[in-house]
């Protein structure tokens, strides 16, 4: 009998045996206790007095202030504008690459990502030196032209450089979508004359919405949320820095600090649910995948030329902050000039003399959090798809549910929370621990393992596991010698992707960092760039974090083409074996 792939989610309808109950309780424990109960805190901190009885006052008392009212609007401004530019460069250049016939898409492709994987608020920085009053830009075209570009003042810095850094998740989700379309809805409406704008506005974006709602959603969630960028250029009337402010300002027992925060919380989650509205009750399956029927189409000389020019100019602008740090981060003296008077290895010196505990730091956290969100991954992955444990797609969810959780917020959480907990056996606080700063990356970055760990299980065959045991293999021993060395690729892209993404994580770092000792990358390359002396070393310290990224990011394609190369004979012949 002819199985579909994946068609093994659940072999058999197995029982779950102790060991499953175990790890799901585990799991349900882990994100009880470093999820729902902090956020569940700040929840009812927001909608209680002092001494316990609930109340509305705290959201009136919000309302009513001008400041809080203007940082609520400036939020939704600043996230809604920086979706629809981060649409607007992206759109262009995922269909353009994937549509026509473009020399280079791959490599334009890969450089749209770029911006991903630089902190936003070091993007911040470079982008003022290079596109501000007194940056590279507004010099050259203030002394050539008498006038220059105001897109670095106030608020519309904040989108520009949100828009330029977050970007490529419409673009990465958008390039999928369209690779997708079936080609011959593409020619039909060739044959029955729609072309160009018409073309594209009535088939191709239509086929594509999921793509681009999902991008464009995840762009104004991340935007909403973001702390460090808002904070580096001075904008402190926002929704996040408020918070921040206000916590660390005013004290824990502030409860507009609160209100802030279920404010962010049920905004991400409405901007997400409005996505999955959008997309409610219409099909966009086609009968075959990718534009295969179609081949890409050419275009014209002049189009051509229109079309390398704008995208030449749009991956001149959004590699800029990347050239910008680089500078800055061998400047000896630049200001008031469109590139350093003298360069300089002394920020290098300077970062490896005294910020060597950062790096150490950075790679102790960030592994312990990847590592932790990989063994829940593959744990709720597994519950969820090979066994019946009743409520298993509650923890996939509740999982998944972090991504609507703002850094900031589960970082005041846990503060409000654990405040006065002891460390076990000592009497260190645990708030004042690494710990929390370790387990809040990896709360935050357990969404992206997860996905990864789930899709690698589906592409494994349940009957491989039904053949260990048939041998005598232990469900134990199933899992550690078949299962996870046949998810090795899944594994270690999610490893990857958690350990990549809270390095540059600042929002719960800025919160939960107690003494410059426990402090990582992140939070070294914000206190450097609070002042202009410490810009250089601060500059020298985020080239250190791209690296870091970019370094882990390619050993992870390396590590999963060998992987999946090695298992592919064997897979082969599984599925020949089914069949």
């Amino acid at each position: 009998m002819l199985r579909r792939a994946g068609a093994g989610a659940a072999p058999g309808g197995r029982r779950p045996g102790v060991g499953a109950w175990v790890a799901g309780a585990l799991v349900l424990a882990f994100l009880l206790l470093f999820l729902l109960l902090p956020v569940g805190k700040v929840f009812v901190t927001a909608f209680v007095e002092g001494d316990g009885t609930p109340t509305l006052g705290h959201f009136a008392a919000f309302f009513q202030q001008g400041l809080m009212r203007e940082a609520f609007f400036n939020s939704l401004l600043v996230a809604g504008l920086s979706a629809l530019f981060a649409a607007l460069i992206a759109v262009p250049l995922a269909y353009f690459t994937v549509r026509f016939q473009f020399r280079g898409a791959l490599l334009i492709q890969t450089l749209g990502v770029l911006p991903l994987i630089m902190p936003p608020f070091v993007g911040a920085v470079a982008m003022q030196l290079i596109f501000g009053r007194s940056g590279s830009v507004n010099l050259l075209l203030g002394e050539w032209f008498g006038w220059n570009l105001p897109i670095m003042e106030g608020l519309a810095g904040v989108v520009f450089v949100e828009a330029i850094h977050y970007f490529p998740f419409i673009l990465m989700n958008l390039t999928v979508a369209l690779r997708s379309i079936d080609g011959a809805m593409e020619e039909a409406a060739l044959n029955l004359g729609c072309r160009g704008w018409r073309l594209f506005w009535r088939i191709i974006f239509p086929l594509a919405a999921p793509g681009f709602v999902a991008g464009a959603s995840l762009v104004f969630v991340k935007v909403f949320d973001d702390l460090g960028t808002p904070l580096v250029l001075g904008q402190t009337n926002l929704l996040a820095p408020q918070a921040y402010l206000r916590i660390t300002q005013v004290g824990l027992e502030d409860p507009l600090g609160y209100v802030i925060s279920v404010i962010m919380i049920v905004f991400s989650i409405a901007a997400m649910a409005l996505s999955a509205k959008l997309l409610a009750g219409r099909d966009y399956a086609t009968t075959q995948k990718g534009g295969g029927a179609l081949q890409r189409r050419r275009l014209s000389p002049l189009g051509a030329v229109a079309a390398y020019g704008w995208i030449a100019l749009v991956l001149l602008v959004v590699l800029s902050p990347h050239l910008g740090v680089l500078l800055l981060s061998f400047a000896k003296v630049w200001s008031f000039s469109p590139l350093p008077d003298a360069y300089t290895l002394a920020h290098y010196a300077t970062v490896f003399q005294d910020s060597g505990g950062m790096i150490r730091n950075t790679l102790l956290y960030c592994g312990l959090a990847a590592g932790l969100d990989v063994v829940l991954g593959v744990t709720i992955a597994y519950l969820m798809l090979r066994t019946t444990l009743p409520a298993r797609r509650w923890l996939d969810w509740i999982a998944t549910a972090s991504l609507a959780v703002p850094g900031i917020v589960l970082a005041i959480g846990y503060l409000r929370l654990y405040k006065g907990v002891m460390l076990p056996g000592t009497d260190v606080l645990l708030t004042g621990s690494w710990l929390l700063i370790m387990l809040a990356y990896a709360v935050r970055r357990l969404p992206y393992a997860l996905r990864s760990c789930v899709a690698a299980l589906q592409q494994l065959h349940a009957s491989l596991e039904e053949a260990a045991e048939n041998l005598g293999a232990t469900p134990l021993r199933t899992i550690r010698r078949v299962v996870v060395p046949l998810m090795a690729g899944g594994i270690l892209a999610g490893f990857v992707t958690s350990f990549i993404t809270a390095a540059v994580e600042l929002s719960a770092t800025i919160l939960l960092t107690s003494a410059e000792s426990q402090a990582p990358m992140s939070y070294g390359i914000y206190l450097y760039m609070q002042s202009v002396a410490g810009r250089g070393p601060g500059a020298a310290l985020g080239v250190l974090a791209v690296v870091v990224v970019a370094v882990g990011t390619y050993l992870s394609h390396v590590v999963v083409e060998r992987t999946q190369g090695r298992l592919a004979p064997a897979g082969k012949g599984s599925g020949s074996s089914n069949a």
